[in-house]
C-alpha cells in the first residue's frame, strides 16, 4: 500500500504513487486527477487477455483530462439525444479519475470515505468521462470519488474458448486494487471504500459481492437499478457467436485479435442493435465462468456472500420508460402483443391479472413495461433483500425508490433519472437532457447527501430493510419512508 502523500507539483496539486508523479487540477478546493491508468492497455498481447499493472511513468504525468475511452458506438437514436456518451480516442482505455478535497488528508489523519462509481450502459457504452459523473460534489462534501472505465462489449465480455471470460468484470476488480493500494496517496482510506453503479454498473457490482476474487476490495455497495444476473457460459457466449458469424471468423480470441477494432465494433453494432434491449437480438451477458463468479451471483449472494458488506439499492418508478417511450413502443403494444410478449419472458398470467387489474387505466404497453422492470429490477431487490435479512449477522440493507417524474416526453421516473440528482449535477445541459430545465434542487440536495451519509457511516438515513418492508422515496415533495409499496403486486411473484 502507498504511503506516498499529496503535495504540490509546479502549478497544480500533486500527488506521488509508487507508479510516478502526477500533477492535477484544482478548484474552488477540490483537486482533480483524469485519465490515470489502473491498468497498460489492453492492445497487441494484451488484447482479449486479463488486466496487467500499469507501467511506472518518468518525470510528472499530467492528469487534468479524460483518458481514452474503450471501443464503443453511441446510443441509437432517439436515446443518443437523451443519454450523451461521450468518446476519447486512444488505446490506454483501462484507466481511472480521482476527485478529492484539496489539500488532501495525509495517513495520520485517517483518510476520507471513498467512493468508487462503475458506469453503466448494457455493457456496450458508457465511460467515466460522462459529465453528469463529475465527482467535484462528492468531494466538496468530503468524500474522494473515483471514477472507472472498463472494457465493453465484446472485448470486455466477449466468450471464447482461449480467453478468460468476464474481462470488463476483471478490469473493475483491477481497479479495486489500484484504489486498495493507491488512493491512500490521495487522502482516501483503503478501508473505507463504497463501490457504487448503476444499471450493468450495478449488475456488475452484484457480480463483484458474489466474486471471491473482490473479497475485502470495499466495505460498502451501492446498486441502483440493477440485480444479480448472469448467464451460464454456454448462453453468453451467443452473442460471440453471432458476431464471428457476421465477421465470417473463428469464434476464438486469436481470431478475433487479428480483427481491426472499427470492423469488430461494425459486426457488434449490427448484432446488438446498438444495445437497445427492445430492438436487441443479442445482448452481452455477465457469464458464470467457474473463476471470477463460481456460480450465478443471486445464488451465492442467497447462501451469505458479502453478507458483511453494508448494501444500498433501489430502483426508478418508471424504469421501461427510457427504453419504451421514446421509440413510441408503448403505443404499439397491444392486448395481443402483451400477451405474446408476456409468454416469451416467462411472467405468468397469474402475476400480470393482478398488474392489470391494478393499472385500469395504463395502456398494455406501459403494463408490461411496469412487468418487466419489477421482474428484472425490483423483485430481485427485494429477494435479495430478504435473503439478507434472513442471514445471521448480515450487515445492514437499505431500499430506495426514486420517484420524480421528468416531464421531458413524458419519461417520468424511468431509469437512468436519478443519476443527476445522486451526483448533484442538475446545473449541466448533459443532465437536463433528461430532466429537463426545472429538476428540484432540494431533491438532488437530498439525495446526494443521503450518499455522501452512507459512504461515511453506513447509514444513509432512514430505517433498514425488516419484515415491514421500509422503503426511502425520493419523489415530489419531501423524501419519505414508505413501508411495502405496491405490495399487492410483489405478492403476486412470491411461489
Amino acid at each position: 500500500m502507498s504511503e506516498y502523500v499529496a503535495e504540490h507539483v509546479q502549478d497544480g496539486p500533486g500527488v506521488r504513487t509508487p507508479k510516478g508523479v502526477l500533477r492535477g487540477a484544482l478548484k474552488d478546493g477540490v483537486a482533480s486527477f483524469l485519465g490515470i491508468p489502473y491498468a497498460q492497455a489492453p492492445v497487441g498481447e494484451l488484447r482479449f487477455r486479463a488486466p496487467e499493472p500499469a507501467e511506472p511513468w518518468e518525470g510528472i504525468r499530467e492528469a487534468t483530462s479524460f483518458g481514452p475511452t474503450a471501443p464503443k458506438r453511441s446510443y441509437a437514436p432517439p436515446l443518443d439525444a437523451l443519454l450523451p456518451d461521450p468518446e476519447v480516442a486512444g488505446d490506454d482505455c483501462l484507466n481511472l479519475n480521482v476527485w478529492t478535497p484539496w489539500p488532501a488528508a495525509g495517513p495520520d489523519d485517517g483518510g476520507r470515505a471513498v467512493m468508487v462509481w462503475i458506469h453503466g450502459g448494457s455493457l456496450i457504452h458508457g465511460s467515466s468521462a460522462v459529465p453528469v459523473y463529475d465527482g467535484t460534489a462528492f468531494a466538496r462534501d468530503g468524500v474522494v470519488l473515483v471514477s472507472v472505465n472498463y472494457r465493453l462489449g465484446v472485448e470486455g465480455f466477449g466468450v471464447f474458448p482461449d480467453a478468460p471470460a468476464n474481462l470488463g468484470l476483471r478490469d473493475q476488480i483491477a481497479a479495486l486494487t489500484w484504489v486498495r493500494e493507491n488512493i491512500a496517496a490521495f487522502g482516501g482510506d483503503p478501508d473505507r471504500v463504497t463501490v457504487f453503479g448503476e444499471s450493468a454498473g450495478a449488475i456488475s457490482i452484484a457480480a463483484l459481492l458474489a466474486s471471491p476474487l473482490a473479497k475485502g476490495l470495499f466495505r460498502r455497495a451501492v446498486i441502483q437499478s440493477g440485480a444479480p444476473s448472469a448467464r451460464s457460459i454456454d448462453v453468453a457466449r451467443r452473442t460471440t457467436e453471432a458476431i464471428a458469424a457476421r465477421l465470417r471468423v473463428p469464434a476464438t480470441a486469436e481470431a478475433f485479435a487479428g480483427v481491426d477494432p472499427e470492423r469488430l465494433l461494425a459486426a457488434q453494432t449490427a448484432v446488438t442493435g446498438k444495445g437497445n434491449p427492445v430492438l436487441s437480438s443479442h445482448t452481452f451477458h455477465i457469464a458464470v465462468d467457474g473463476d471470477v463468479l463460481p456460480d450465478h451471483p443471486g445464488d451465492l449472494l442467497a447462501d451469505g456472500a458479502s453478507a458483511d458488506v453494508e448494501l444500498l439499492m433501489g430502483t426508478n418508478t418508471d424504469e421501461y420508460r427510457l427504453w419504451f417511450v421514446p421509440g413510441g413502443h408503448t403505443e404499439r403494444v397491444g392486448s395481443l402483443a402483451q400477451r405474446l410478449l408476456l409468454r416469451k419472458g416467462r411472467i405468468s398470467p397469474r402475476v400480470a391479472k393482478v398488474y392489470r387489474e391494478g393499472r385500469p387505466q395504463e395502456k398494455p404497453g406501459e403494463v408490461l413495461g411496469v412487468l418487466a422492470a419489477d421482474k428484472l429490477l425490483r423483485i430481485p431487490q427485494n429477494m435479495f433483500a430478504d435473503a439478507r435479512l434472513n442471514t445471521r449477522g448480515a450487515a445492514a440493507t437499505y431500499l430506495y425508490e426514486f420517484g420524480w417524474p421528468s416531464p421531458v416526453l413524458g419519461l417520468r421516473a424511468c431509469h437512468a433519472l436519478e443519476l443527476g440528482f445522486v451526483f448533484d449535477t442538475l446545473d449541466l445541459p448533459e443532465t437536463r437532457a433528461l430532466t429537463g430545465p426545472d429538476a428540484p434542487q432540494a431533491l438532488a440536495t437530498a439525495m446526494h447527501a443521503a450518499w455522501v451519509a452512507f459512504a461515511k457511516t453506513g447509514d444513509p438515513g432512514w430505517r433498514p430493510w425488516d419484515p415491514a418492508r421500509p422503503v426511502m422515496t425520493f419523489g415530489p415533495g419531501l423524501p419519505s419512508l414508505v413501508e411495502a409499496p405496491r405490495e399487492a403486486e410483489r405478492r403476486a411473484w412470491e411461489n
